[in-house]
Order: C-alpha cells, then sequence, then structure tokens
C-alpha cells in the first residue's frame, strides 16, 4: 500500500476500522457511532484483551490456532483494524517505510517514490512521505518527529550540501538508527551532513553519466558550452557539472561558465535568462545538472526569442518522462529511477541486501542536432 502526502504519519494513516453497521451497533446507547475497539474484539472473540493484542498488533508471542481464528474472524466482522502505534509498541516498529524528498513536485522524486511504493505493496507496508526542502533544520525536525513513530526504515532521498553543517543531520540520523529504524541515503552514504557514517546507499552514477554525455556533446561538434547547477557544494550537482566538464574538455570542448541556483524549473529559466542577458552566441551548448532545470532554460531561450536547437543547444540529466514530450526532445542522460527507489526500499527491508546496478545511458535528441544542425 503505497501512500504519499505531505506531513502524512504513520497515525495519520490508521484507517478508521469500523464499516457502518459495526459503528451503528457500538454507538448503541451512546447516542454516537463509534469505532470497533481491540476490547471489542476481544469480547467477541471470547478472548483475554492480551490474546487479542498479541494476534493483532503482531506480538511475537504465539497464540493456538483456535483462538487466533477467533480472534481473526471476530476483527473482520466487527471491521476492525489495527491501531499503527500499538503495533509498534509491539513489535518495536510499525509497517511504515519514512521517504525524505526534497520536492514533491520534482519529478524525479515522483519516480523515487513510485519504485519505494512497489516494494511496499510486495510486503503490506505503508510510505510515508516528508518533504525537506533541502533545509537542514526541517529535516532534523521531521527526524526527531520519525523516531516516536517507529517506522522501519528511513529513505533519505534528498541530495546535500557538503560545506557549511554543524553535523546535526548526522546525529539525526544515527539517533534513528539507535531506536532500531534503517536509514538508506541517495549518494555516498558514508557522508552525511560532512561526517563520516556507516549505512546503504543508493550510488546514481552521476559523474560518470555526465562524463559521457559531454564525451557526445563534443563528438557532435559543440565546443563552447554553459552549466546550470545548483549551489557549490551539493553533491548531485557538482559531480554532474565536473563529470560533463571532464567529458566535453576530452572532446576539445569548454565550460565557459557557470550559472547556479537549485532544482527548480524557475531557477533553470532564470539562470539561463541571466546568461542571456550576458550574450550567448549560436551554436552554444546549454547543460541543465538536470532535466526540470533543462527544461526551464528551454522556456527562457524562447522566452528570449531565439530557437533551441539550432539556435541554443539544451541537454540535461535523469531522462523524467516530460523530457521526451517537449519540441525538441531534451537530450538527457536516462536514470532508472523507478528502480533506484525499489532498490532503496530493499535496503531497507533486506539484511541480506546488496546494491545491483543502476546503468545511466546517454539519450540523444533533437535538442542537440549538432552546431551545423544535423544529429
Amino acid at each position: 500500500m503505497g501512500h504519499y502526502a505531505r506531513g502524512m504519519t504513520p497515525e495519520s494513516l490508521s484507517p478508521t476500522g469500523a464499516d457502518a453497521s459495526a459503528r451503528s451497533a457500538f454507538g448503541a446507547g451512546s447516542g454516537a457511532p463509534h469505532a470497533a475497539t481491540l476490547q471489542d474484539v476481544a469480547r467477541e472473540a471470547g478472548v483475554s484483551l492480551a490474546t487479542a493484542s498479541r494476534v493483532l498488533n503482531g506480538s511475537a508471542r504465539k497464540v493456538a490456532g483456535a483462538f487466533r481464528e477467533r480472534v481473526e474472524r471476530a476483527a473482520e466482522e466487527l471491521g476492525y483494524t489495527p491501531n499503527v502505534s500499538a503495533q509498534a509498541t509491539a513489535r518495536g516498529r510499525s509497517p511504515v517505510i519514512a521517504l525524505l524528498v526534497a520536492d514533491i513536485a520534482d519529478p524525479y522524486f515522483g519516480q523515487i517514490a513510485a519504485g519505494v511504493a512497489r516494494g511496499a505493496d510486495e510486503r503490506g507496508l505503508v510510505v510515508t512521505i516528508s518533504i525537506t526542502e533541502r533545509d537542514q533544520e526541517r529535516e532534523n525536525r521531521i527526524l526527531r518527529a520519525l523516531r516516536g513513530q517507529r517506522p522501519q526504515g528511513l529513505i533519505l532521498a534528498a541530495s546535500r550540501a557538503e560545506s557549511g553543517d554543524t553535523g546535526s543531520g548526522s546525529s539525526e540520523l544515527e539517533a534513528f538508527e539507535r531506536f532500531g529504524g534503517r536509514v538508506v541515503t541517495f549518494g555516498d552514504g558514508s557522508v552525511v551532513g560532512g561526517e563520516s557514517r556507516g549505512g546503504r546507499s543508493i550510488v546514481i552514477d552521476n559523474a560518470g553519466g555526465a562524463e559521457e554525455l559531454g564525451r557526445r556533446m563534443a563528438a557532435l561538434g559543440y565546443r563552447t558550452a554553459i552549466g546550470i547547477g545548483a549551489a557549490e557544494g551539493v553533491r548531485t550537482s557538482d559531480d554532474r557539472l565536473n563529470g560533463f566538464a571532464r567529458g566535453f574538455a576530452s572532446g576539445g570542448g569548454r565550460v565557459e561558465r557557470i550559472h547556479r541556483g537549485d532544482f527548480r524549473r524557475e531557477s533553470g529559466a532564470t539562470a539561463m535568462a541571466a546568461a542571456l542577458d550576458e550574450g550567448v552566441a549560436p551554436g552554444t551548448l546549454v547543460f541543465g545538472m538536470s532535466d526540470v532545470v533543462a527544461l526551464g532554460a528551454m522556456s527562457a531561450i524562447r522566452a528570449a526569442g531565439r530557437e533551441v536547437g539550432t539556435d541554443i543547444a539544451v541537454c540535461g540529466f535523469d531522462d523524467v518522462s516530460a523530457s521526451g514530450d517537449v519540441t525538441p526532445a531534451l537530450t538527457t542522460v536516462r536514470v532508472p529511477l523507478n528502480e533506484a527507489g525499489y532498490q532503496a526500499f530493499r535496503a531497507i527491508v533486506d539484511d541480506d541486501w546488496a546494491q545491483s546496478d543502476l546503468p545511466v545511458e546517454v539519450v540523444v535528441r533533437a535538442s542537440t542536432p549538432g552546431p551545423s544542425g544535423v544529429a
């Protein structure tokens, strides 16, 4: 069961637990309907409250088959659903996977979330999503709140800056793990908040994929490029910009300047507008460190009365679904984001997990036809 909502907690995901008839029956004499409780189930099944709790809240203690059947039948008839908090108390953890992303509107995170949800469906677990906005203090508050909910694991999918942090983010993750939760990060999991830590991580070859993209663009004949990235120190952005510059230089090209902002489409448009104000010669290539940023750059190019492709070429990274739908279609590096999300889920639930390869692939489309206009 994959569920997504900003600010959702496991408690907010607990179903009400009773159907209309059960609500009516339990409301008799009180003037108001109410959901079936664990006490109602125990009474209906003719067992103790402790026995009903062991059956329905996932206790490790065994219950005789006949009693278990009576409890489960009573729960079904009454429309009772176990409370997530009660399960967490009985098991030491809840049937929840917490996913932290920077921006749920970014299709990059949407595809990762879809992969996590796919894994959760297989295990009958619930996924909650919280939005960090790449704000360390906000992230810390979320982590502290999640500790009390006892999720089985935490997936931190948002890229972080390496500098200017006190290490509080690392401390919060370590505290989460001490309370029995498993943490999986995207990127190099050995460094969080500027501090070294152990842990499982999902590694995407951002530098290698961007380097190959740079080589391919140089082979098409481009020699001058402009980069658009996030603030310096954000690892995903830095890896992609640096990798692209290396690959482009290996084929005789040069990244003449870099404009910085953030990961939003609007930021890409703003950065491109600033580049155009400074002057962009025909035949220049623009590398947006993500497809979302590159799509913003394309809109700014059009707004300035320039043409995307034969005038100013544009390429990105990720291959989100919109990249192939725009005109001209965007050259990019394809990343299996859904599979990355699924692997992140498996890293939470599998004790013997080992990451499988996540191959990246350069996809050349019409937004980079070559300086002569021929791909």
